[in-house]
């Protein structure tokens, strides 16, 4: 009886050869792109201690309170989001010591047990940033730029920034006090989420994407009237930056991200190629998180995109990925002594970094050409009893079908530049 076949988890993604070298193709890309911007890599574990981002995203947020895979009677959860992690790894390794600014990117796997999607997995990767030191509007300027230019560079059109502040928590009291007075009057046209969130954390109710409830908040207080003139002033010298640098962006007052450590600053890059859950790109500062994960009060502002959902959008522009480059020499062989001086020959010649491969099947020599052709080799090289007594092989340019006779005693150093 055949046994039944064992599939991926729901909400996990195979990637598969021809994927894998697409997303090496982006990755190399933002290394240097981020490269370019001074920020270095940095690469936390899989899992952190579940306290971390209890503390740091809050206990409220949907993603502690209902999307995290925790372990080990709850002491430790795969990490969700990247930002308290850095932080963490950042105190821990004392680069808070370092001089200036402190520049750091990532790319990594997340893990959040959230409802399958289109470009949305329950493991899926990040590429992100994080500016931690400076309290200068223009720190903002250049990380909202950062995350703008990278789509940019991937041909992503149609792209729209959005922008806010939302201050800080002291700032948000009064706003909070008057916005729960308000929204208690439309108490029974709220979904049951955003009643939830009316009692535990009012403010992500601003994010919500039910219709008739963003015109219920269309008449409600604005954040904004209930913030300190520092932090008006800082918002408006990020705009004048922004503009500046021919950034083109929207203010939306409503807009708030769904973790609790953002603070003044925050932004989404949204596409509507993607739908009604739209937004690539989101970020924003987190001055309060340094300070609340055990460090001094530090300044910080950073970004994430999910790559799934950037692939997809990639596909949408049409972008042309590079060709991987084929197999430079495939050596189709007959014979045992032929097989055995192939294998020696290729190993020497991969030591040369030469791609070349062989058949591992005892295939057909029609069969053999046959795969050459499949895997788009550059070359062929038969090699059997005949062409070991004669030391004298012939390599085919498949291209065009024109060969070349060799000298088998000088094939280790063959230049395959000679034959193009």
């Amino acid at each position: 009886m055949k046994k039944e076949l064992i599939r991926k988890p729901t909400g996990t993604n195979d990637l598969l050869p021809d994927e894998c070298f697409k997303r090496r193709h982006i990755e190399n890309i933002l290394v240097n792109f981020f490269s370019c911007y001074n920020y270095k890599e940095i690469r936390t574990p899989t899992f952190e201690k579940t306290e971390l981002f209890k503390r740091g995203i809050g206990d409220y947020t949907d993603v502690v309170s209902k999307e995290m895979y925790s372990f080990h009677n709850n002491e430790f959860t795969l990490k969700p989001e990247m930002t308290a992690p850095v932080i963490r790894a950042y105190l821990e390794n004392n680069l808070d010591n370092l001089p200036g600014v402190v520049k750091l990117f990532y790319i990594a796997n997340m893990y959040r047990h959230e409802r399958p999607q289109a470009g949305r997995f329950r493991e899926f990767s990040q590429f992100g940033a994080e500016a931690i030191g400076s309290d200068s509007f223009l720190i903002d300027a250049e990380m909202i730029s950062l995350a703008v230019k990278i789509l940019q560079k991937f041909g992503i059109k149609n792209i729209k920034t959005k922008i806010n502040t939302i201050g800080t928590p002291e700032e948000r009291k009064e706003f909070l006090q008057e916005l729960k007075k308000y929204l208690l009057k439309h108490f029974d046209s709220l979904t049951e989420i955003s009643k939830t969130r009316l009692e535990k954390n009012p403010l992500r109710i601003l994010d919500t994407k039910e219709k008739h409830e963003i015109e219920i908040l269309k008449s409600a207080p604005k954040l904004y009237d209930y913030l300190n003139k520092k932090t008006k002033q800082h918002f408006e010298n990020l705009l004048s930056a922004l503009s500046n640098i021919n950034i083109q962006y929207e203010i939306d007052y409503n807009l708030v991200r769904g973790f609790d450590y953002y603070t003044s600053t925050t932004f989404e890059i949204v596409s509507e190629e993607l739908g009604s859950q739209n937004a690539v790109i989101g970020g924003g500062r987190y001055d309060n998180l340094i300070e609340e994960l055990g460090g001094k009060p530090t300044p910080a502002i950073g970004f994430a995109c999910g790559i799934e959902r950037f692939m997809v959008l990639i596909e949408k522009s049409n972008y042309n990925y590079p060709i991987e480059k084929p197999i430079s020499i495939y050596f189709v062989t007959y014979g045992e002594k032929a097989k055995e001086y192939t294998l020696r020959t290729i190993i020497k010649l991969r030591d040369r970094n030469l791609m070349c491969d062989t058949d591992f099947l005892n295939r057909s020599i029609k069969a053999q050409m046959k795969e050459a052709n499949k895997i788009n080799a550059e070359y062929t090289i038969v090699i059997g009893e005949d062409e070991l007594n004669t030391n004298k092989a012939t390599i085919k340019r498949m291209k065009d079908g024109k060969e070349f006779v060799i000298d088998l005693n000088q094939l280790e150093y063959i230049n395959i530049e000679d034959y193009k």
